[in-house]
């Protein structure tokens, strides 16, 4: 049985570009939450932002990605809960197609994917636990989108924003958004300053 909720948007455009040259690293001064550094991502360097569809499937059973496929709006990223099955694959190099031709923001999956040296070469940030030959198959048993889904303890509901770079991820929830944002834009100036600083005082570190 398949349970799907509607779209959630929570993010206005303006705090979306707020976040567009936010680094991960930068968040992770400022707090814990929301930090993923477990996933790895198929490709660097990389970008990844917009707001999270979320989708969790059974064991086994990946059927429900492709009705997430199906609601997708360009700029999504696609959040799979593969609910601790890291075995198998849920992800591949068709269903990259298919969410290119979506065009998503990215893709991050719990899981693991297959078809790396295809995904590898596309223009799709993508964020999984590895690579496996074993796949998912298409039962139809079940599956959740648009609910609250969890991976590794940071819990992730629809809309919310996600950040990834060659860093890691963070998570970023609506109530925030603006906080977090400000503190990182003023983090990064002030670092931009003292590299700057540090280029003219020492241009032989950066030839």
């Amino acid at each position: 049985m398949f349970h799907i909720q509607p779209r959630s948007t929570t993010f206005p455009t303006e705090t979306l570009e707020r976040f567009r040259d936010i680094d991960t690293s930068t968040l992770g001064h400022l707090t814990d939450f929301g930090a993923i550094n477990s996933l790895t991502p198929v490709r660097r360097p990389l970008r990844l932002l917009g707001p999270a569809l979320t989708v969790r499937i059974p064991h086994g059973d990946g059927s429900i990605i492709r009705e997430a496929l199906k609601m997708a709006c360009p700029g999504d990223v696609l959040v799979i809960d593969v609910s601790g099955d890291e075995r198998r694959a849920c992800w591949g190099e068709f269903r990259a197609y298919a969410a290119m031709q979506k065009q998503l923001a990215g893709v991050v999956t719990s899981g693991a994917i297959t078809d790396w040296k295809h995904i590898a070469r596309l223009n799709l940030p993508v964020f999984s636990r590895g690579a496996s030959p074993l796949t998912t198959r298409a039962l139809e048993l079940e599956g959740e989108i648009n609910t609250a889904v969890a991976i590794d303890g940071v819990t992730i509901n629809p809309g919310d924003l996600i950040i990834g770079d060659d860093d890691g991820l963070f998570i970023v929830p609506p109530h925030r958004a603006d906080a977090l944002a400000e503190a990182a834009l003023t983090k990064q100036q002030q670092e931009q300053q003292k590299r700057q600083q540090l280029l003219q005082d020492h241009p032989e570190w950066f030839r």
